[in-house]
């Protein structure tokens, strides 16, 4: 089964926000966290701490991507793009609940992670559900 454009520019977006974000965070987590206003200090274990979770989004990413051209991984893309970018809003709105209301940037991340999501699920859906009729393939 091939994969529609719709699917391509969902995984597309998820792929390269995941790999983006995540490669820099780790290369820079300093300069990462400081454009959310967010001090990191020196500390080596915090560091760890920020870069393993990092590397992790940015092999998702990877996947995400490979999803597009190998259609064997394009499930295993689909579920990876859902999982992370529901994901990280249902955190974001949980610390929102819970801590309250965190800097303008990182709101604005929030955003952009739903709207991700949601065009995650958009795409994805319309061939999990056929009476929506098909769109077409590439």
């Amino acid at each position: 089964m091939s994969i529609t454009v719709l699917e391509k520019i969902a995984l597309g977006v998820s792929g390269l926000t995941a790999v983006g974000i995540g490669a820099f965070i780790l290369a820079a987590p300093h300069a990462f966290f400081a454009s959310y206003g967010i001090t990191v200090g020196d500390d080596a274990s915090l560091l760890s701490e920020l870069r393993a979770p990092a590397a992790g989004l940015a092999s998702f990413g990877v996947l995400m991507l490979a999803g597009i051209w190998r259609s064997a991984m394009t499930p295993l893309a689909k579920a990876a793009a859902l999982i992370v970018f529901l994901a990280f809003p249902a955190g974001r709105i949980i610390g929102l609940v819970i801590d309250g209301l965190p800097s303008g940037p990182i709101v604005g991340a929030l955003f952009f992670e739903l709207a991700v999501a949601g065009l995650c699920v958009v795409a994805f859906s319309r061939r999990a559900n056929p009476a929506r009729g098909p769109l077409p393939d590439i």
